[in-house]
């Protein structure tokens, strides 16, 4: 096995394993030594502009992206096999990525310019909150740039293997890795990066999205039972 096949071993084989086990116990110590820190620290305050179009577009595109790569990715290919071919699905994950990755990119773009040229927000923007935005600029742009080569594979075979090791890692399956030795080096460096946003999550302004997800339980929640006192 040349030094390629280790590294490929180790960053789609054991590198996951290690971003999974920081992001879930690195959240959960984080809550509970530092809840006042838990907070996505909005500039809004600071400067209005620019940043409700930004925001906007940012989450609508992030959102959407996150819940498409956990699903399509997760989803077994028995699922859905007698509704849709992997080629089809493979086109409408193109076009429906493209539309939702250009939206987020256009957003962070906006605010990444907002954060960086307006004084007042520079001067109180720590350098890991510059650092994330920078980071997952660099993402979207990355998940932009596999569309034209995802192209080259309608067949959704490139598809199927992406999500093959996404399911094998998930299940603790041995030989993930094997399945990414003919993926190119943008869909590796994507993927890369991805887990890289997860090893970094709990210690950056982003842990703020754990709050959304419990909002939703909140929603949902029973309703309250008040009772007024008897005099």
């Amino acid at each position: 096995m040349d030094f390629g096949r280790y590294l490929d071993q180790f960053l789609f084989g054991f590198y996951p394993y290690i971003c999974l086990a920081v992001f879930f116990l690195g959240s959960l110590l984080r809550f509970d030594r530092e809840q006042y820190t838990w907070k996505s620290d909005s500039s809004q305050l600071l400067r209005h502009g620019q940043l409700r179009l930004g925001s906007n577009l940012f989450h609508i595109g992030v959102l959407f992206l996150f819940f498409g790569h956990f699903f399509g990715m997760l989803t077994p290919h028995w699922v859905y096999e007698h509704f849709v071919t992997a080629g089809n699905k493979q086109v409408l994950a193109m076009i429906s990525g493209g539309i939702a990755g250009t939206l987020g990119f256009i957003g962070l773009s906006i605010l990444l310019h907002r954060r960086l040229t307006d004084p007042r927000i520079r001067a109180n923007s720590r350098p890991a909150d510059i650092a994330i935005a920078a980071i997952l600029w660099v993402q979207l742009a990355l998940g932009l740039m596999t569309i034209p080569l995802s192209a080259q594979h309608l067949d959704g075979s490139m598809m199927l293997r992406l999500a093959g090791w996404a399911q094998q890692i998930v299940t603790f399956q041995a030989g993930a890795a094997e399945l990414l030795v003919e993926a190119g080096w943008v869909f590796k460096l994507h993927m890369f990066l991805g887990m890289t946003i997860f090893l970094i999550f709990p210690f950056t302004r982003l842990v703020h999205v754990w709050s959304g997800f419990a909002a939703i339980g909140y929603a949902v929640r029973p309703y309250q039972i008040v009772r007024t006192r008897n005099r």
